[in-house]
């Protein structure tokens, strides 16, 4: 009898053991399942956003704030051809309310949208799917420039320049890299502290300046030459303004985190308008 209950009181003991071995198994399962779910969708995301076909159809309305090379910048251009485009001679001047075309189709039929802000009234066209939006202007959009004399330039040495006379534009741990493959990141990301310097990574004349393209927060983009352009963005202060030459190694700006999550500085080269690797042209660290 007593053997009987003991086998009793074991059985029901093991099924209660199996029952909740049973259902924490499955809400590993079910956490397992949705945590792998989750990291796909991020994936398709992140794809899905990726591919930004530059826009070859469509015009643009010019706004205040806007130069030739900040609109061929946000939409995938080299300024050169984007003046031969639309007739615009050096030193490629544009002016606000002026259209600028991507094709040679004067707008290819593409719907024209407007919007409104408090201070203007603005007209863009619709755009390939996947493109980024231009920011809207505003008075939260103004530019944090010094109104000091900008920094005298600073003589590079040698063994911190690449043969190619590029030099790193900040001092700090790289956090992120470019990728070839359609990656939303078209140049490199350098981590560092609220308010330290960013540098000219070679010589050029500033072309823009402004917190005007989306996702870039305060940028200078410098002209370097005919075919190359370099970009500094989510700076926390503008220490140049459009039009000033600059030196290899000058002091540009302050890093800092607009438009981003954390305090870096986001850094391109573009060659004829297409994003390169940087640390292809960057010295060896």
């Amino acid at each position: 009898m007593s053997h009987t209950i003991i086998r009793q009181r074991m059985d029901l003991s093991s099924f209660r053991l199996l029952v909740i071995a049973l259902a924490f198994g499955t809400l590993v399962s079910g956490c397992t399942s949705s945590s792998s779910s989750s990291v796909r969708v991020v994936d398709r995301n992140n794809a899905a956003a990726a591919k930004r076909p530059v826009v070859t159809s469509g015009q643009y309305v010019v706004r205040p704030g806007d130069t030739l090379f900040s609109i061929a910048f946000r939409y995938g251009w080299d300024y050169k051809e984007l003046a031969a485009r639309n007739g615009i001679g050096a030193p490629y001047t544009i002016r606000p309310g002026q259209t600028i075309r991507f094709g040679s189709d004067n707008g290819g039929g593409s719907r024209v949208v407007t919007s409104t802000s408090p201070s203007s009234k603005t007209t863009v066209t619709r755009r390939p799917a996947g493109t980024p939006a231009p920011a809207k202007s505003g008075a939260g959009d103004s530019v944090a420039t010094a109104p000091v004399t900008p920094a005298a330039p600073v003589q590079v040495p040698a063994s911190e320049r690449s043969a190619g006379g590029w030099a790193w534009p900040a001092n700090g741990v790289l956090i992120g890299k470019f990728a070839s493959n359609g990656s939303l990141n078209k140049g490199i990301d350098i981590a560092g502290d609220l308010g330290q310097p960013v540098f000219a990574a070679s010589d050029g004349s500033v072309v823009y300046a402004g917190s005007g393209l989306r996702g870039y927060g305060e940028l200078v983009i410098i002209k370097h030459s005919d075919t190359y352009v370099s970009a500094y963005g989510h700076n926390r202060r503008l220490l140049v303004r459009e039009g000033q030459q600059v030196k290899v190694g000058q002091t540009i700006a302050e890093m800092g985190s607009t438009g981003t999550d954390r305090v870096k500085l986001h850094f391109e080269i573009r060659r004829q308008g297409k994003p390169v690797d940087p640390l292809q042209f960057l010295p060896r660290r």
